[in-house]
Protein backbone atom coordinates (compact mmCIF):
# COMPACT_ATOMS: atom_id res chain seq x y z
CA UNK A 1 0.00 0.00 0.00
CA UNK A 2 1.25 3.35 -1.14
CA UNK A 3 1.77 5.77 1.97
CA UNK A 4 0.20 8.94 0.41
CA UNK A 5 -3.38 9.99 -0.12
CA UNK A 6 -4.49 10.92 -3.62
CA UNK A 7 -7.67 12.81 -1.97
CA UNK A 8 -7.73 16.21 -3.99
CA UNK A 9 -3.98 16.20 -3.94
CA UNK A 10 -3.06 17.52 -7.45
CA UNK A 11 0.26 15.66 -9.59
CA UNK A 12 2.37 19.06 -8.01
CA UNK A 13 1.23 18.27 -4.60
CA UNK A 14 2.09 14.93 -4.62
CA UNK A 15 5.52 15.47 -6.39
CA UNK A 16 6.03 17.95 -3.61
CA UNK A 17 5.62 15.18 -0.84
CA UNK A 18 7.97 12.93 -2.61
CA UNK A 19 10.39 15.85 -2.95
CA UNK A 20 10.12 16.51 0.65
CA UNK A 21 10.55 12.96 2.03
CA UNK A 22 13.82 12.82 -0.48
CA UNK A 23 15.42 15.66 0.83
CA UNK A 24 14.68 14.44 4.56
CA UNK A 25 16.13 11.45 3.66
CA UNK A 26 19.13 12.44 2.10
CA UNK A 27 20.56 16.01 3.83
CA UNK A 28 17.72 16.53 6.88
CA UNK A 29 17.86 13.32 8.69
CA UNK A 30 21.22 13.23 9.14
CA UNK A 31 21.31 17.02 10.28
CA UNK A 32 18.98 15.85 12.58
CA UNK A 33 21.07 12.78 14.10
CA UNK A 34 24.09 14.77 14.46
CA UNK A 35 21.90 17.00 17.02
CA UNK A 36 21.82 17.50 20.55
CA UNK A 37 18.64 16.51 21.88
CA UNK A 38 16.91 18.74 23.57
CA UNK A 39 18.53 21.38 22.02
CA UNK A 40 17.74 24.12 19.34
CA UNK A 41 19.52 22.24 16.18
CA UNK A 42 20.48 25.33 14.14
CA UNK A 43 22.45 23.78 11.15
CA UNK A 44 19.28 22.06 10.89
CA UNK A 45 17.44 24.98 10.51
CA UNK A 46 19.89 26.14 8.15
CA UNK A 47 19.45 23.55 6.11
CA UNK A 48 15.52 24.07 5.68
CA UNK A 49 16.13 27.66 4.72
CA UNK A 50 18.52 26.62 2.74
CA UNK A 51 16.62 24.15 0.46
CA UNK A 52 13.48 27.16 1.01
CA UNK A 53 11.30 24.47 3.20
CA UNK A 54 10.90 27.63 5.56
CA UNK A 55 9.79 29.71 2.44
CA UNK A 56 7.23 27.44 2.15
CA UNK A 57 6.19 27.76 5.38
CA UNK A 58 5.81 31.60 4.98
CA UNK A 59 4.60 32.51 1.13
CA UNK A 60 4.67 35.77 0.84
CA UNK A 61 8.40 35.85 1.60
CA UNK A 62 10.90 37.46 4.16
CA UNK A 63 8.41 40.45 4.18
CA UNK A 64 5.13 39.36 3.75
CA UNK A 65 2.10 38.87 5.33
CA UNK A 66 0.51 36.18 3.06
CA UNK A 67 0.08 32.50 5.41
CA UNK A 68 0.67 29.32 4.17
CA UNK A 69 -2.27 27.06 2.91
CA UNK A 70 -3.34 24.65 5.70
CA UNK A 71 -2.92 22.00 3.02
CA UNK A 72 0.29 22.46 2.73
CA UNK A 73 1.05 22.90 5.57
CA UNK A 74 -0.41 19.49 6.56
CA UNK A 75 1.72 18.32 3.52
CA UNK A 76 5.07 19.59 4.68
CA UNK A 77 4.99 18.19 8.53
CA UNK A 78 3.59 14.70 6.94
CA UNK A 79 5.69 14.31 4.84
CA UNK A 80 8.96 15.24 6.98
CA UNK A 81 7.48 13.01 9.53
CA UNK A 82 7.82 10.29 7.64
CA UNK A 83 11.48 10.47 7.39
CA UNK A 84 12.64 12.84 10.33
CA UNK A 85 10.11 13.96 13.23
CA UNK A 86 13.03 16.23 14.33
CA UNK A 87 13.18 18.34 11.31
CA UNK A 88 9.28 17.97 11.00
CA UNK A 89 9.18 19.90 14.94
CA UNK A 90 12.22 22.16 13.94
CA UNK A 91 9.71 23.34 11.21
CA UNK A 92 6.54 23.39 12.73
CA UNK A 93 7.71 25.57 15.94
CA UNK A 94 9.56 28.04 13.11
CA UNK A 95 5.85 28.62 12.28
CA UNK A 96 4.42 28.30 15.53
CA UNK A 97 6.38 30.94 17.02
CA UNK A 98 6.83 33.32 13.92
CA UNK A 99 2.86 33.12 12.69
CA UNK A 100 1.57 35.65 15.55
CA UNK A 101 4.21 38.38 13.58
CA UNK A 102 2.83 37.57 10.38
CA UNK A 103 -0.36 37.65 11.11
CA UNK A 104 -0.58 40.25 13.89
CA UNK A 105 2.60 41.83 14.24
CA UNK A 106 3.91 45.63 12.81
CA UNK A 107 5.74 46.39 9.46
CA UNK A 108 9.15 47.05 11.42
CA UNK A 109 8.56 43.70 13.63
CA UNK A 110 7.98 41.54 10.55
CA UNK A 111 10.62 43.19 8.51
CA UNK A 112 12.96 42.76 11.74
CA UNK A 113 12.22 38.79 11.61
CA UNK A 114 11.15 36.92 9.06
CA UNK A 115 13.86 37.16 7.25
CA UNK A 116 16.29 35.58 9.30
CA UNK A 117 13.43 32.78 10.36
CA UNK A 118 13.19 32.25 6.53
CA UNK A 119 16.83 32.07 6.40
CA UNK A 120 17.08 29.48 8.92
CA UNK A 121 19.51 32.04 11.55
CA UNK A 122 16.40 33.30 14.00
CA UNK A 123 14.63 30.51 16.36
CA UNK A 124 11.08 31.67 17.10
CA UNK A 125 8.89 30.16 19.93
CA UNK A 126 5.45 30.67 21.10
CA UNK A 127 5.35 31.54 24.82
CA UNK A 128 1.48 30.72 25.89
CA UNK A 129 1.41 27.91 28.76
CA UNK A 130 2.07 28.49 32.57
CA UNK A 131 2.33 26.56 35.68
CA UNK A 132 -1.42 26.96 36.44
CA UNK A 133 -2.67 27.48 32.72
CA UNK A 134 -1.71 25.02 30.05
CA UNK A 135 -4.88 23.56 28.49
CA UNK A 136 -6.89 26.96 30.18
CA UNK A 137 -4.72 29.10 28.44
CA UNK A 138 -6.99 31.70 28.92
CA UNK A 139 -6.49 31.67 32.76
CA UNK A 140 -2.69 33.27 32.27
CA UNK A 141 -1.58 35.20 35.18
CA UNK A 142 1.91 36.31 33.37
CA UNK A 143 1.53 40.05 34.95
CA UNK A 144 2.08 42.86 32.55
CA UNK A 145 2.20 46.24 34.30
CA UNK A 146 1.68 49.49 33.23
CA UNK A 147 4.92 51.94 32.88
CA UNK A 148 5.39 55.40 31.29
CA UNK A 149 6.49 54.01 28.88
CA UNK A 150 4.74 50.96 28.25
CA UNK A 151 4.63 47.78 30.27
CA UNK A 152 6.93 45.11 32.31
CA UNK A 153 6.21 41.37 32.32
CA UNK A 154 6.79 39.44 35.76
CA UNK A 155 6.27 35.81 35.75
CA UNK A 156 6.93 32.76 33.86
CA UNK A 157 5.89 30.59 31.03
CA UNK A 158 6.57 26.57 31.26
CA UNK A 159 6.57 23.81 28.64
CA UNK A 160 7.45 26.55 26.22
CA UNK A 161 9.41 24.49 23.12
CA UNK A 162 12.98 26.03 21.54
CA UNK A 163 13.01 27.83 25.36
CA UNK A 164 15.00 29.25 26.57
CA UNK A 165 17.26 28.53 22.95
CA UNK A 166 15.03 30.99 20.91
CA UNK A 167 16.09 34.69 19.56
CA UNK A 168 12.39 36.04 20.71
CA UNK A 169 8.95 34.81 21.78
CA UNK A 170 5.57 35.88 21.25
CA UNK A 171 4.44 36.11 24.52
CA UNK A 172 1.04 36.29 25.92
CA UNK A 173 0.24 37.69 28.94
CA UNK A 174 -2.36 39.51 31.23
CA UNK A 175 -3.05 43.30 30.99
CA UNK A 176 -6.35 43.58 32.46
CA UNK A 177 -6.93 41.17 35.74
CA UNK A 178 -10.74 38.88 36.03
CA UNK A 179 -11.10 39.56 32.53
CA UNK A 180 -10.79 36.08 31.36
CA UNK A 181 -9.65 35.75 27.29
CA UNK A 182 -10.24 39.50 26.91
CA UNK A 183 -7.66 40.87 29.41
CA UNK A 184 -4.61 39.15 27.51
CA UNK A 185 -2.33 40.74 25.72
CA UNK A 186 0.53 39.43 23.15
CA UNK A 187 4.22 40.72 22.71
CA UNK A 188 7.16 40.18 20.24
CA UNK A 189 9.64 39.83 22.94
CA UNK A 190 13.08 39.58 22.25
CA UNK A 191 15.54 37.16 23.60
CA UNK A 192 18.13 39.73 24.82
CA UNK A 193 15.48 41.73 27.08
CA UNK A 194 16.78 42.38 30.23
CA UNK A 195 15.29 40.47 32.70
CA UNK A 196 14.50 37.60 30.73
CA UNK A 197 15.79 34.00 31.71
CA UNK A 198 14.87 30.30 31.37
CA UNK A 199 16.10 27.01 31.34
CA UNK A 200 16.29 23.43 29.92
CA UNK A 201 13.61 20.74 31.10
CA UNK A 202 14.46 17.06 30.75
CA UNK A 203 11.14 15.88 28.66
CA UNK A 204 11.24 12.16 26.79
CA UNK A 205 10.12 14.17 23.57
CA UNK A 206 14.14 14.82 22.08
CA UNK A 207 12.94 18.44 20.83
CA UNK A 208 14.03 21.38 23.43
CA UNK A 209 11.51 22.46 26.04
CA UNK A 210 12.34 24.72 28.53
CA UNK A 211 10.99 27.36 31.34
CA UNK A 212 11.09 31.06 30.56
CA UNK A 213 11.13 33.58 33.25
CA UNK A 214 10.60 37.04 33.77
CA UNK A 215 11.25 39.81 36.36
CA UNK A 216 9.92 42.94 35.15
CA UNK A 217 10.85 42.29 31.56
CA UNK A 218 10.19 45.89 29.60
CA UNK A 219 8.25 46.01 26.76
CA UNK A 220 6.31 48.82 25.01
CA UNK A 221 4.01 49.09 22.33
CA UNK A 222 6.00 48.67 19.56
CA UNK A 223 6.60 45.12 20.71
CA UNK A 224 2.50 44.75 20.91
CA UNK A 225 1.36 42.06 18.55
CA UNK A 226 -2.22 42.91 17.57
CA UNK A 227 -4.13 45.36 20.15
CA UNK A 228 -4.23 45.36 23.97
CA UNK A 229 -6.47 43.11 25.46
CA UNK A 230 -6.79 41.21 22.20
CA UNK A 231 -3.74 38.70 22.50
CA UNK A 232 -5.88 35.58 23.07
CA UNK A 233 -7.12 36.06 19.53
CA UNK A 234 -4.04 36.57 17.84
CA UNK A 235 -2.81 33.19 19.94
CA UNK A 236 -6.17 31.35 18.53
CA UNK A 237 -5.58 32.68 14.98
CA UNK A 238 -2.52 31.15 14.89
CA UNK A 239 -3.59 27.73 16.87
CA UNK A 240 -6.49 27.73 14.23
CA UNK A 241 -4.26 27.41 11.38
CA UNK A 242 -1.52 24.60 12.94
CA UNK A 243 -3.82 22.65 14.69
CA UNK A 244 -5.03 20.50 11.68
CA UNK A 245 -1.27 20.19 10.65
CA UNK A 246 -0.78 18.98 14.27
CA UNK A 247 -2.75 15.98 13.01
CA UNK A 248 -0.86 15.33 9.88
CA UNK A 249 2.39 15.31 12.10
CA UNK A 250 0.70 12.40 13.89
CA UNK A 251 -0.51 11.04 10.42
CA UNK A 252 3.32 11.18 9.71
CA UNK A 253 4.26 9.09 12.27
CA UNK A 254 2.17 6.79 11.63
CA UNK A 255 2.56 5.89 8.50
CA UNK A 256 6.31 5.45 9.41
CA UNK A 257 5.39 2.97 12.34
CA UNK A 258 3.40 1.26 9.72
CA UNK A 259 5.73 0.74 6.98
CA UNK A 260 8.35 -0.43 9.16
CA UNK A 261 5.51 -3.35 10.56
CA UNK A 262 5.03 -4.11 7.67
CA UNK A 263 8.41 -4.39 5.95
CA UNK A 264 9.21 -6.58 9.75
CA UNK A 265 5.97 -8.66 9.45
CA UNK A 266 6.94 -9.51 5.98
CA UNK A 267 10.60 -11.13 6.72
CA UNK A 268 10.59 -12.08 10.36
CA UNK A 269 9.67 -15.68 10.52
CA UNK A 270 8.21 -16.99 13.89
CA UNK A 271 5.93 -20.18 14.57
CA UNK A 272 6.88 -21.76 11.22
CA UNK A 273 6.01 -19.09 8.98
CA UNK A 274 6.00 -15.33 8.31
CA UNK A 275 4.74 -13.51 10.76
CA UNK A 276 2.27 -11.19 8.13
CA UNK A 277 0.79 -14.52 7.61
CA UNK A 278 -0.46 -15.02 11.27
CA UNK A 279 -3.89 -13.70 11.12
CA UNK A 280 -3.29 -11.77 14.70
CA UNK A 281 -1.06 -10.02 12.68
CA UNK A 282 -2.51 -9.19 9.92
CA UNK A 283 -6.03 -8.11 11.11
CA UNK A 284 -3.72 -5.39 13.20
CA UNK A 285 -1.84 -4.05 10.08
CA UNK A 286 -5.05 -3.77 8.17
CA UNK A 287 -6.82 -2.43 11.92
CA UNK A 288 -3.47 0.15 11.34
CA UNK A 289 -3.79 0.89 7.89
CA UNK A 290 -7.49 2.09 8.20
CA UNK A 291 -7.33 4.17 10.84
CA UNK A 292 -3.91 6.37 9.22
CA UNK A 293 -6.52 6.77 6.19
CA UNK A 294 -9.41 7.96 8.10
CA UNK A 295 -7.06 9.94 9.99
CA UNK A 296 -5.46 11.40 6.59
CA UNK A 297 -8.61 12.30 5.44
CA UNK A 298 -10.23 13.75 8.36
CA UNK A 299 -6.69 15.79 8.36
CA UNK A 300 -7.40 17.13 4.48
CA UNK A 301 -10.99 17.73 4.78
CA UNK A 302 -10.28 19.94 7.76
CA UNK A 303 -7.56 21.76 6.05
CA UNK A 304 -9.17 22.47 2.98
CA UNK A 305 -11.91 23.65 5.47
CA UNK A 306 -9.61 26.48 6.83
CA UNK A 307 -8.43 27.26 3.37
CA UNK A 308 -11.67 27.48 1.85
CA UNK A 309 -13.39 29.89 4.27
CA UNK A 310 -15.69 28.17 5.49
CA UNK A 311 -17.51 29.02 9.02
CA UNK A 312 -17.24 27.15 12.01
CA UNK A 313 -14.36 24.93 11.11
CA UNK A 314 -13.82 24.19 15.24
CA UNK A 315 -15.24 21.43 15.11
CA UNK A 316 -13.58 20.14 12.03
CA UNK A 317 -10.57 21.04 13.48
CA UNK A 318 -10.56 19.44 16.53
CA UNK A 319 -11.71 15.79 15.38
CA UNK A 320 -8.72 16.22 12.84
CA UNK A 321 -6.49 16.55 15.53
CA UNK A 322 -8.18 14.31 18.14
CA UNK A 323 -8.46 11.37 15.96
CA UNK A 324 -5.40 11.41 14.47
CA UNK A 325 -3.08 11.93 17.46
CA UNK A 326 -5.18 9.20 19.10
CA UNK A 327 -4.31 6.97 15.91
CA UNK A 328 -0.62 7.66 16.04
CA UNK A 329 -0.42 6.43 20.02
CA UNK A 330 -2.70 3.30 18.52
CA UNK A 331 -0.51 2.24 15.74
CA UNK A 332 2.88 3.00 17.52
CA UNK A 333 2.11 0.86 20.15
CA UNK A 334 0.84 -1.70 18.04
CA UNK A 335 3.93 -1.37 15.70
CA UNK A 336 6.01 -1.72 18.74
CA UNK A 337 3.60 -4.66 19.87
CA UNK A 338 4.56 -6.14 16.46
CA UNK A 339 8.48 -5.77 16.60
CA UNK A 340 8.62 -7.05 20.00
CA UNK A 341 11.41 -6.27 22.05
CA UNK A 342 13.67 -4.98 19.66
CA UNK A 343 11.47 -2.10 19.04
CA UNK A 344 12.54 -0.81 22.51
CA UNK A 345 15.91 -0.60 21.73
CA UNK A 346 17.60 2.87 22.22
CA UNK A 347 17.87 3.93 18.91
CA UNK A 348 15.62 1.93 16.81
CA UNK A 349 12.74 3.69 15.00
CA UNK A 350 9.46 2.59 16.97
CA UNK A 351 11.39 3.80 20.45
CA UNK A 352 11.90 7.31 19.02
CA UNK A 353 8.37 7.53 17.22
CA UNK A 354 7.18 5.97 21.07
CA UNK A 355 8.87 8.66 22.87
CA UNK A 356 7.44 11.37 19.90
CA UNK A 357 4.01 10.45 19.69
CA UNK A 358 2.43 11.13 23.22
CA UNK A 359 2.81 14.70 23.40
CA UNK A 360 0.93 15.52 20.58
CA UNK A 361 -2.03 14.27 22.31
CA UNK A 362 -1.72 17.23 24.94
CA UNK A 363 0.34 20.69 23.65
CA UNK A 364 -2.01 22.79 21.10
CA UNK A 365 -5.09 21.60 23.07
CA UNK A 366 -5.18 18.45 24.98
CA UNK A 367 -7.44 15.47 23.35
CA UNK A 368 -10.26 16.65 26.11
CA UNK A 369 -10.17 19.89 25.21
CA UNK A 370 -11.27 18.84 21.77
CA UNK A 371 -13.55 16.84 22.78
CA UNK A 372 -15.02 19.91 24.38
CA UNK A 373 -15.08 21.60 21.06
CA UNK A 374 -16.45 18.93 19.33
CA UNK A 375 -19.36 18.56 21.91
CA UNK A 376 -20.00 21.96 21.92
CA UNK A 377 -20.12 22.85 18.35
CA UNK A 378 -23.29 19.94 18.67
CA UNK A 379 -25.72 22.34 20.09
CA UNK A 380 -24.62 25.15 18.00
CA UNK A 381 -27.73 26.39 16.25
Amino acid sequence: MESGSQFRLTPAQSAFCAQVRTLAETDLAPLAEAGAPGHVNRPLLAAMGRHGLLARLFPGGADGRAEAAALDLCLLRESLAQVSTEAETALALQGLGTYPVVQSGTEEQIAHWLPKVVAGEAVAAFALSEPGSGSDAASLSLAATPTADGWTLTGEKIWISNAPEADFYSVFARTTSDAGSRGVTAFLVPADRPGLGGEHLDMISPHPIGRVTFDAVPVTRADLLGEVDQGFRVAMRTLDLFRPSVGAFAVGMAQAALDASVAHAGQREAFGGLLKDLQAVSHNLAEMATRIEAARLLVYSAAEAYDSGEKRIAGRSAMAKLFATETAQFVVDAAVQIHGAVALRHGHLLEHLYREVRAPRIYEGASEVQRTIIGRELYRG
